[in-house]
C-alpha cells in the first residue's frame, strides 16, 4: 500500500477494499491492514482481482475519486468513475494541446531531456562500475555529445527540430550500446536497432522489453483519465496509444535497457532461447518468454528514490508517477512537467 499525490496505490494481489465510514478499509483476508481517509484522495489504483465494495465505489464516485483496476502485471482492466466531471476538462485540456504543435513541443521536449539525460547517465555508470571492462573513451565522448544536445533541447519550440536531435541523439546512444553487453558476446549482440522484425537476440529482447514498458505506460495514463491514444511527441495514428509512447521516452534506456542488458549480464537468457524464422526474424521461445516475464515483475518491486518527488517506491509505480505529473501539469497544477532523472 502507497500514498502518492493523492492517488493509493495497492499492490497486494489478495486485498479486498471496502467503506468503513468516510473510510477506505484495506482487508487481506480477516485482518485490517490500513484505513485510509477518503478526503484528499483523487485516485485508487489496485493491482490484482480481489477487487473493491460496491458501497466504496459508490462513495468514491460520489466524491469523484476514480478507481482503477489492474492486473498484477499492470495491465489495465476497468476504471470506476462517477460523473466525469474532472476526466473531461482534464482530457478536453490534453486535446487542445495536442492539437497545438508548439505547445506539443514544450511537453514532448521534456520527455526527451529525460530519455537523453538517463541515457547518458548509463553510458556514465558503465564507465565507473566497469571500466576494464568497456572502451571508456568511446562512453565517455558519446556522453559528451549527448551532454550538448541536451543543451540545445532547452531552447528547442518546434517537434520537426525535437525529432532530428533525438534522432541523431539516438543514433549516437545505439552506437555504444553494444559495448553494455559483458557476457555471451558471440551470441547476443547489437549492431543497431531493428524492429518489425527483430533480427538479433538483442533486438528481439528490446522489442519485447518495450512492449511491455509500453502497457504498463498505456495504463498509467487511463489510470489517470489521460486518452493514452493522443500524444505530443508522436502524433495520432490509429489504434496507436501515441501518448504512452511518449511517456515511456525517458525511461526506455534505464528502465528497458538496462533490463535487458541485466538478463544477459545475468545470464538470466541463453541463445538456446531464442530461433531464427525462415524471414530471418527472431523469436524467443514460451520457456524464455517467461523467464523474461517473471524477471519483469521482480524488477518492478525493486525500490526507488523518486528524482522529483523524493519519495521511495518501487520501479513498477514509476510509470504511475509520471502520469501523474504529467496529468497535474495539463491542469495547470505545475509550470512544468518534471522528467524523470535517473543517475
Amino acid at each position: 500500500m502507497k500514498r502518492l499525490l493523492n492517488t493509493l496505490f495497492i499492490t497486494s494481489p489478495d486485498t479486498y477494499l471496502a467503506l468503513e465510514g468516510e473510510n477506505i478499509l484495506v482487508r487481506k483476508e480477516e485482518t485490517i491492514i490500513g484505513r485510509v481517509p477518503l478526503h484528499n484522495l483523487e485516485a485508487v489504483c489496485t493491482f490484482g482481482y480481489t477487487g473493491a465494495s460496491p458501497a466504496l465505489m459508490g462513495a468514491c464516485a460520489k466524491r469523484n475519486i476514480a478507481i482503477s483496476f489492474m492486473t498484477m502485471n499492470g495491465n489495465f482492466l476497468a476504471r470506476v468513475t462517477g460523473e466525469s466531471r474532472g476526466n473531461v476538462i482534464l482530457r478536453k485540456e490534453q486535446y487542445r494541446i495536442s492539437d497545438s504543435e508548439q505547445r506539443s513541443a514544450e511537453i514532448a521536449r521534456n520527455f526527451i531531456i529525460g530519455k537523453l539525460y538517463n541515457q547518458k547517465w548509463i553510458l556514465e555508470r558503465a564507465c565507473r562500475d566497469h571500466a576494464l571492462r568497456v572502451d571508456t573513451i568511446k562512453l565517455k565522448s558519446i556522453s559528451a555529445q549527448l551532454s550538448e544536445t541536451l543543451k540545445l533541447l532547452r531552447v528547442v519550440s518546434d517537434l520537426e527540430t525535437l525529432r532530428g536531435l533525438e534522432g541523431n541523439a539516438a543514433v549516437a546512444y545505439n552506437s555504444v550500446f553494444d559495448e553494455l553487453i559483458l557476457q555471451q558476446k558471440e551470441q547476443f549482440y547489437f549492431k543497431g536497432r531493428n524492429k518489425r522484425p527483430p533480427l538479433d537476440n538483442v533486438n528481439a529482447l528490446l522489442s519485447f522489453a518495450y512492449t511491455l514498458l509500453g502497457n504498463d505506460s498505456k495504463a498509467a495514463l487511463e489510470s489517470v483519465g489521460l486518452d493514452a491514444y493522443v500524444g505530443f511527441l508522436h502524433r495520432d495514428r490509429p489504434g496507436r496509444a501515441s501518448l504512452a509512447l511518449d511517456l515511456m521516452e525517458e525511461m526506455r534506456g534505464v528502465y528497458a535497457d538496462r533490463f535487458v542488458l541485466s538478463l544477459i549480464n545475468n545470464r538470466v537468457v541463453n541463445d538456446k532461447g531464442f530461433a531464427r524464422k525462415e524471414s530471418g526474424a527472431i523469436i524467443m521461445n514460451d520457456e524464455t518468454r517467461k523467464k523474461v516475464l517473471s524477471a519483469w515483475q521482480e524488477r518492478k518491486q525493486d525500490k526507488i528514490t523518486h528524482p522529483y518527488l523524493g519519495e521511495k517506491i518501487s520501479w513498477g509505480l514509476v510509470p504511475y508517477a509520471q502520469a501523474l505529473l504529467l496529468a497535474r501539469f495539463i491542469r495547470k497544477d505545475l509550470d512544468e512537467y518534471p522528467p524523470f532523472f535517473w543517475k
